[in-house]
């Protein structure tokens, strides 16, 4: 019985260092972490889905760690300037940045940035992912991605098509239609989506890709025309509408996200901590339900698929922005 107890006793005490590693990630000092509030470095303004999807990140982050997480926006230049503030911020563990599809077309348009992709970050999951729709106005005499392509051959320059500005994800995602299925419409870049959208009602604007949730009370009111979904997969509130590659454009596949990593030379152990808590809240049904609200597919991809993702991301954006001569100074 003695034998027993010591066994017992020695086994448990073996088991205390990797309960407590479990428990909390130390700092290179030592610290516990995190023991201070947290910055969250989100490259957009207030209000969109970037700024929605990093607040409830920062939201969870606080909660678990009973900490101060901050969402700091730092708009401009297509979210470079937040996101070079996060490439540029110490790699402790205290900065958290939300990065979004606009940084990895950013690589292909801009002749010089002030991070690296590949250099500058460590990746931790990707939040979500935001399908794009096609739509029409309805007074345009097609219903699907074949009478577009169709007609866009038969009247080649003279459709006209909205984004929400030069290399922006609405931009790309068409010039990426033009290219692949080989037609020719004209560009016209607004400054945001709002504008664009009443333009396309109104009739001054024939074809558009919009963030899903953006235009689907107007689809379903009957001012615009669905024509397809811009993603490999349905979108699970349409599920009737096709994609534009199932529409006939084979291999089409583009949409908006967002992810969120950290500076590089960050400790795999904090990224791995900081990766837990958003991948138990991105798989938590109703976190899937709130963002499905907003037009958004939750994720939680690990830092090592994100990673992937990106390069992936990057390199297909680069070719399209080569295609279509895409630049911005």
């Amino acid at each position: 019985m003695i034998v027993f107890r010591c066994l017992l006793t020695l086994g448990c005490a073996m088991l205390l260092p990797s309960f407590a590693l479990a428990q909390a990630t130390s700092t290179s000092s030592g610290q516990a972490y995190p023991v201070k509030s947290v910055r969250m470095i989100i490259p957009f303004p207030p209000g969109g889905p970037t700024d929605l999807m990093g607040r409830m990140a920062a939201d969870r982050l606080s909660r678990a760690w009973g900490v101060q997480v901050v969402p700091d926006n730092r708009g401009g230049a297509g979210g470079n300037i937040g996101f070079e503030q996060c490439a540029k911020s110490p790699p402790d563990g205290y900065t958290v940045c939300i990065m979004t599809v606009a940084q990895s077309i950013s690589p292909g348009i801009y002749r010089k940035l002030g991070y690296d992709l590949n250099r500058d970050f460590h990746y931790v999951t990707l939040m979500a992912i935001l399908p794009s729709m096609l739509t029409s106005h309805p007074s345009l005499p097609a219903k699907n991605v074949k009478d577009i392509v169709a007609l866009a051959k038969a009247r080649p320059g003279q459709l006209i098509y909205a984004s929400t500005g030069n290399g922006t994800s609405p931009h790309m995602l068409m010039e990426m239609f033009k290219w692949m299925a080989g037609v020719d419409m004209v560009h016209v870049p607004y400054k945001g989506q709002a504008q664009s959208v009443i333009d396309q009602i109104s009739g001054q604007i024939q074809l558009a890709f919009n963030t899903a949730v953006t235009v689907l009370p107007h689809v379903k009111a009957g001012k615009l025309k669905p024509i397809a979904i811009s993603t490999k997969e349905r979108f699970p509130p349409m599920p009737d509408l096709q994609t534009v590659a199932e529409g006939g454009v084979k291999g089409f596949d583009g949409s908006s996200w967002q992810a969120v990593v950290m500076p590089a030379g960050v400790s795999r152990e904090i990224v791995a901590k900081v990766y837990q808590e958003l991948a138990a809240m991105l798989k938590a049904p109703e976190t899937r339900e709130r963002f499905l609200a907003q037009g958004a597919l939750a994720s939680g991809m690990p830092p090592e698929e994100l990673a992937a993702f990106v390069k992936r991301e990057t390199e297909k954006w680069a070719k399209v922005a080569k295609a279509a001569g895409v630049t911005v100074d």
